[in-house]
């Protein structure tokens, strides 16, 4: 079996966070090093090293993030003025922690993704 990730040790409450949301699916909690006001990382309870990795066994699961994304993004007062979803894959894609993740991120105006003058 594979080594836990610092998500999975996390879930099992190994690891301490800031937890602002949790069900049988998903956990969510406050990023440590946030890049927006509001910056929180919503996984998978069971582990999925990448995108790559989903199955359609996790179609339900993944549409769940979405929900719960929504949900927290109310609660935490960003829903109106806007918010990004993030998701990376691998390692050109910016993943550093091999267990998918979604970053909500808002609370203040977040620019553009990729700068127009960057190279193709």
């Amino acid at each position: 079996m594979a080594e836990p990730t610092l998500f999975t040790r996390i879930i099992d409450g190994e690891i301490p966070a800031d937890i602002v949301y949790q069900d049988e699916e998903v956990t969510a909690f406050r990023d440590i090093n946030p890049q927006a006001p509001v910056h929180i990382l919503i996984i998978p309870n069971q582990p999925i090293p990448t995108v790559n990795d989903a199955t359609s066994d996790d179609e339900k699961m993944l549409g769940h993030l979405f929900v719960v994304a929504s949900r927290i993004a109310k609660e935490e007062g960003i829903s109106e003025d806007g918010y990004r979803l993030i998701v990376n894959c691998n390692r050109d894609g910016g993943q550093e922690v091999f267990h998918l993740h979604m970053h909500l991120m808002g609370g203040r105006p977040l620019g553009r993704m990729i700068k127009t003058s960057d190279p193709l």
